[in-house]
């Protein structure tokens, strides 16, 4: 059911609502990717491979990042969720506001910590001379202006906990389409290079952030902004970062342990870096609608417990299941027919185009079960249950596959064998999420939820 811009998720049909929260999200996954993928076609057209590697080998990195912030945002959006579908409008008041002044001391956290960091990650990741200077460049801008990534990411996060995920989708539209003609003026008319896309990317976030901060302030519901009234209440942050630090952790440390993955594949030279990049820009699309329907299975798990209505929630993330699964089987079909005419929008060159549809062939079958993760794993953090989640998924991405690694990488010389890594980290955390999930007390989680929520409301 609509309010004003906003959706009550406890009424009406599930996959309806499920669709109609998760398609403008995904359209705005999807021009969010652009940022990234614009700069890797553009340089990698108009600048060299050499440079299309640099830019690519900082992916993990960002990701990083993306991981982090978007996993802390979960919490508020959580939070939140909980307390628009029980009607509670001080809490979604206290909560908004706990999480934008919190999002500002990180931003200034991060920005300094990143632009310092910067050659040491490279290094890390036994980045090739050829690529040293130009990936350092492109990060430490891109550090620069961090801070619009994060504000755009917890504001939109905001809106999407009160069902609103159309208005963070028309400043990503705006922005990427800022980000594009950013990238082609810097680099084809002022000849800047990497520089020039870290700059257009950094300027385009600015502005989604800018857009998203003044729909919020100009607001009339529960969740309107005051920048006079910015303050941390203590009991709503220990819920925030009680859901938001662990899915934090979790997205950050699996993405940082993609920085090992990349120095395998560096190890075997710029070409093969620079196809891991581009089936890395073909994968990140193909995955999107799973992720924009965990996303909605959050939001809704949220606030149907918030309402004290289980067998709702329960039901959302079955018609979440088969939602995800027909658009994952439906996109990998085609990616696997047609990834050299798909990659060859980045580079032309054989070498690259040869590792990079080596990739596609041998990861993409995979996908369905990455669409169990994100579903399952949406599912539990709307119930609260982040830290198993973290759990499963750390042990899954991070040990299981750094030891794969380590001993592929001691036994054989072959960049595919290092590529499966990625799959076999995906069926362990889909089989780990299935039990967490069926093993989950829903109903003595929803006991659990409504005297948490009690407490806190007294100590307010």
């Amino acid at each position: 059911m609509r309010i004003g811009r906003s959706t009550d998720m406890t009424q009406g049909t599930i996959w309806k609502q499920l669709l109609s929260f998760a398609a403008p999200m995904l359209l705005g996954l999807i021009f969010q990717q652009m940022y990234n993928t614009v700069d890797s076609i553009v340089v990698g057209n108009y600048v060299s491979s050499q440079a299309l590697a640099a830019v690519g080998t900082t992916g993990p990195l960002i990701n990083t990042l993306l991981g982090f912030f978007n996993g802390f945002s979960t919490g508020a959006t959580v939070v939140i969720a909980r307390a628009y579908g029980a009607r509670d409008r001080k809490s979604v008041h206290d909560a908004v506001h706990t999480t934008i002044l919190t999002t500002f001391l990180m931003a200034i956290l991060f920005t300094g910590l990143g632009m310092y960091l910067t050659p040491y990650l490279l290094r890390m990741m036994k980045t090739p001379g050829d690529m040293m200077s130009e990936a350092t460049t492109y990060l430490r801008i891109y550090f620069m202006g961090v801070s619009g990534l994060m504000f755009y990411n917890m504001g939109a996060g905001i809106l999407r906990a009160v069902g609103d995920s159309r208005r963070p989708l028309y400043f990503l539209v705006f922005s990427a389409i800022v980000n594009t003609a950013g990238d082609l003026i810097f680099v084809l008319v002022f000849h800047m290079g990497v520089a020039g896309v870290a700059y257009a990317t950094i300027l385009a976030q600015a502005l989604s952030a800018a857009l998203v901060l003044y729909v919020l302030a100009r607001s009339d519901g529960p969740y309107k902004l005051f920048f006079r009234r910015l303050c941390i209440k203590l009991p709503v942050l220990r819920q925030i970062v009680g859901i938001g630090l662990p899915t934090a952790l979790q997205g950050a440390i699996t993405a940082f342990s993609n920085v090992f993955v990349q120095s395998y594949i560096n190890a075997f030279g710029s070409d093969c870096a620079a196809g891991w990049s581009i089936y890395g820009k073909l994968d990140q699309f193909a995955l999107l609608p799973q992720q924009s329907l965990s996303a909605a299975n959050t939001t809704f798990v949220g606030q149907n417990l918030g309402a004290g209505n289980v067998p709702r929630a329960k039901r959302g993330t079955r018609v979440a299941l088969t939602m995800g699964a027909l658009c994952t089987c439906t996109l990998m079909v085609p990616l696997m027919a047609f990834s050299k005419p798909l990659l060859s929008l980045f580079n032309q060159k054989p070498e690259v185009l040869y590792y990079g549809s080596l990739f596609v062939m041998w990861i993409s079958p995979f996908y369905l079960f990455t669409c169990v993760n994100d579903i399952l794993g949406g599912a539990l953090r709307g119930a609260g249950e982040a830290f198993p989640t973290m759990v499963c998924m750390l042990s899954c991405f991070v040990v299981i596959r750094q030891i794969y690694l380590y001993i592929v990488s001691h036994v054989t010389h072959n960049a595919v064998l290092v590529g499966l890594g990625y799959p076999l980290g995906w069926v362990c955390c889909a089989i780990s999420l299935v039990l967490c999930y069926r093993l989950l007390p829903w109903e003595k989680k929803q006991a659990a939820l409504h005297a948490q929520a009690e407490m806190d409301e007294k100590e307010v």
